[in-house]
């Protein structure tokens, strides 16, 4: 699914604040939930006759933006996977970053003990005594070492509370910026983290998008697997483009929902989906046909602007030397495939093209609906309950969240990369130009090293999204029944509806002690979210 995808890469590589990552993600699920129209192409070119050309930086940049906008009203079956890993927080890392402590008060016998260790070994190769007199001078060496480290120590100490106290600078410089270097406990958790949870963890999602019969689905699934356990755990959602519907199977949240909210439940939800209306009748007539035009509009403008030398022509097997190495299952379609184009941006660079984005998306949403934007203050305060909660509030609040990051405000809140951080974009296409995959390759630094400005990486994230042709052979949920691979009225519950009557059992005096709580503090939630969130 081409957006939600979009809105997947916004999260991942986007350094901006936890509000406008739930405004990226509320548009491009709005793009999914209204239907999806296309724009008028600004390039008609066949992209397989522009890979016959010479392969320059300006062929790549137009055979990909043909290939993007072409995608748009195509139907297709899609496969993602998401694979994580940490190896970089503890691997070539830079010798001047790393500490041998965790603590600077430690870090004196630390870094003698770690040297007379090393040269304990080097004896030992040696087939001598570390106590030979050959050994005196690196032994003395050391000594001194730890002595002038721990003078050192002790004036920063004495320092913090006499200025007059002098400090070696070198000292001084590497006891001030400590909390800012790597320490031994950070990579033996990092090496835990990565051996119990990112190498057994794989994320997936697979479906088929279809614009113009309006429907997309989505099986979503998180496997865990080691040597004793595997564990799997998935979630169908199929998408009525039309109507703007969004259902998900109700079976998974039947228990959660039975327990803290709804005691009469017992197996109603059983082998049944939850619908979810995203259009209650509040927003204006035509406003997700326009959210898309807007974003189309947005998408075009922004990459139309960006610099040639962002995008060229790589050889697939260079790819292979990437460090970390790609997973191999999502490197193996890489290596097969005829063309590759990468586009790179910094982390600025990134940023400014989002900001961008949501400048132009804003901007256009505004001079169309200024209904949605121009909010009067005295007609909030008079505001019910109910009236926050509908699908036109909800729309406003996410354009209110939209503004805010256009002007730079909350600017506390966001996070600096290093200038060295970038964005990767890959683009596979078979020899008649076909768009085959989208390989995005980010990596995360940690808050400790993003304000140190270190280079060493941190947390990598390498997300695979493979396209084919629908098989209408093959069903959209294999593990769901037959007669319920599409939902309509018999086997769905409605969120809206079922929530009224949620309520008015409340109302009864019936409910779990948990569910009274959340009546009691947000009377009208249960109702608008359908007792589900």
């Amino acid at each position: 699914m081409k957006t939600n995808h979009q809105a997947i890469k916004h999260c991942l590589s986007s350094p901006i604040k936890n509000k406008t990552l739930f405004a990226s993600a509320f548009l491009a699920g709005t793009l999914l939930l209204t239907g999806c129209q296309s724009t008028s192409l600004s390039n008609n070119s066949n992209p397989s006759n522009a890979m016959a050309k010479k392969q320059t930086s300006a062929v790549a940049k137009t055979v990909l933006a043909t290939a993007l906008q072409k995608q748009r009203r195509q139907s297709f079956s899609y496969h993602s996977n998401i694979e994580i890993n940490n190896e970089q927080q503890f691997a070539n890392v830079a010798a001047k970053d790393q500490v041998a402590s965790d603590s600077p008060s430690e870090y004196c016998e630390d870094t003698h003990d770690q040297s007379y260790v090393a040269l304990l070994e080097q004896a030992e190769e040696q087939n001598k005594d570390v106590l030979d007199t050959e050994y005196d001078t690196q032994r003395t060496a050391l000594k001194n070492s730890y002595l002038e480290c721990n003078a050192a120590y002790e004036a920063w100490v004495d320092h913090q509370y006499d200025s007059d106290i002098a400090v070696p600078p070198s000292y001084q410089q590497l006891f001030d910026n400590y909390d800012s270097k790597i320490k031994p406990l950070e990579i033996k958790k990092s090496k835990l983290l990565d051996a119990y949870w990112f190498k057994p963890l794989s994320l997936n999602a697979q479906g088929v998008y279809q614009p113009m019969a309006g429907r997309a689905t989505m099986l979503a699934s998180a496997q865990y697997q080691t040597r004793n356990n595997h564990s799997s755990i998935n979630q169908p959602i199929y998408i009525d483009l039309k109507n703007g519907d969004i259902y998900l199977w109700a079976d998974n949240v039947a228990m959660f929902n039975s327990s803290m909210l709804d005691d009469s439940l017992g197996t109603k939800w059983q082998n049944k989906w939850l619908k979810i209306a995203m259009d209650d009748g509040t927003l204006p007539k035509g406003f997700g046909r326009e959210v898309i035009k807007s974003h189309f509009a947005a998408m075009d403008e922004t990459f139309e602007a960006a610099p040639v030398s962002q995008f060229d022509y790589v050889a697939p097997n260079t790819l292979a030397s990437l460090s970390p190495k790609l997973p191999a299952h999502q490197l193996t379609p890489i290596l097969a495939t005829d063309t590759i184009i990468r586009r790179v941006q910094s982390a600025e660079s990134y940023e400014l093209f989002y900001q961008d984005y949501m400048r132009i998306f804003y901007d256009r949403i505004s001079k169309q609906y200024p209904e949605l934007i121009e909010a009067n203050v005295s007609d909030e305060s008079e505001n019910t309950t109910s009236d926050k909660f509908t699908s036109k509030a909800l729309v406003q609040q996410i354009l209110t969240m939209v503004k805010s990051q256009i002007e730079g405000g909350d600017e506390t809140e966001e996070v600096t990369l290093p200038e060295n951080t970038e964005v990767q974009e890959l683009y596979g296409f078979d020899k008649q130009g076909q768009l085959k995959w989208q390989h995005l390759r980010n990596e995360l630094l940690s808050k400790t090293k993003a304000a140190s400005g270190t280079s060493s990486k941190g947390v990598t994230v390498d997300m695979l999204q493979q396209y084919s042709a629908i098989s209408h052979q093959d069903m959209a949920f294999p593990n769901l029944p037959s007669d319920v691979q599409v939902p309509n009225a018999s086997n769905s519950i409605d969120a809206r509806k079922y929530g009224k009557e949620l309520m008015q059992y409340y109302r009864d005096g019936n409910g779990t002690f948990m569910g009274k709580m959340i009546f009691s503090r947000f009377p009208m939630s249960i109702e608008a979210s359908g007792a589900v969130d």
